[in-house]
């Protein structure tokens, strides 16, 4: 399982270690936010990652619904549960992390699963600042440049077909939503095999301490974001090995 290099298996626990979590996020997501950065002491574990092991474990079902209801910071002991519609991700205190909701037909089909996984999460990780950073252009906004917080909180999609392969998936529709110093952005994409759409779906991240933008500043944040992908991608010997 292409997974493996990315958890460990503690009896029926689940422990993501800061290493482990940073380097899903940056080698397999594409994702160089500083919160996944394994020395960063405000580290929090990818929530595409908890997703990303969910599917492997549950399968994929022709609908499914996923709710991000808490942080997991390093070596958390979590529990990965089916209950009645769906699964429950939990802390060693019981309290939620993530909540998922599916339903209809369900596969458990090793390949279709990991395509899907590794098509979501590379178009997940890349939302800033190829999405997000035009979208609060666009309605004269941005986020705190020098502590930036952008929280994913839910995702959902329906499937046609569970037996397609080579799957791709591509942003059909973005926007965002401002109310004060809160914006919610909603990401609309298409799930495609061979040129023909068989699925979609929507992810939304809320962006917190909005303020007025300032375009300097914002690029001086891509700038930065640029320099901690250039830095990251000039150490190989930081990788962990996740061939596709």
């Amino acid at each position: 399982m292409f997974l493996s290099p990315f958890f460990t298996q503690d009896a029926d626990r689940v422990r993501i270690s800061a290493a482990q979590g940073s380097a899903f996020a940056k080698d397999v997501a594409g994702d160089f936010n500083p919160i996944h950065d394994a020395g960063n002491p405000r580290f929090c574990v990818p929530g595409d990652l908890l997703f990303a092991i969910a599917l492997s474990r549950f399968g994929v079902a022709r609908k499914m619904a996923f709710r991000f209801t808490g942080m997991v910071g390093a070596d958390a002991p979590l529990t990965f549960a089916e209950i009645e519609g769906g699964v429950l991700v939990a802390d060693a205190s019981g309290k939620s992390c993530m909540e998922i909701g599916s339903s209809g037909e369900v596969t458990r089909d090793g390949a279709f699963t990991e395509s899907l996984v590794r098509r979501y999460v590379a178009f997940s990780g890349h939302n800033f600042p190829h999405i997000l950073v035009p979208l609060m252009e666009a309605r004269g906004v941005m986020i705190n440049t020098d502590r930036p917080l952008v929280i994913y909180e839910r995702m959902s999609f329906e499937l046609d077909r569970l037996d397609a392969t080579d799957l791709d998936l591509s942003l059909v529709g973005s926007g965002l939503e401002v109310n004060g110093r809160r914006g919610e952005a909603r990401l609309e994409f298409q799930v495609s095999s061979a040129d023909e759409p068989i699925g979609r779906g929507a992810k939304t991240l809320i962006l917190s301490g909005l303020r007025d933008l300032d375009r300097d500043l914002l690029q001086g944040l891509v700038d930065r974001y640029a320099g901690w992908k250039a830095a990251y991608l000039s150490r190989p010997d930081m990788k962990v090995s996740s061939h596709p």
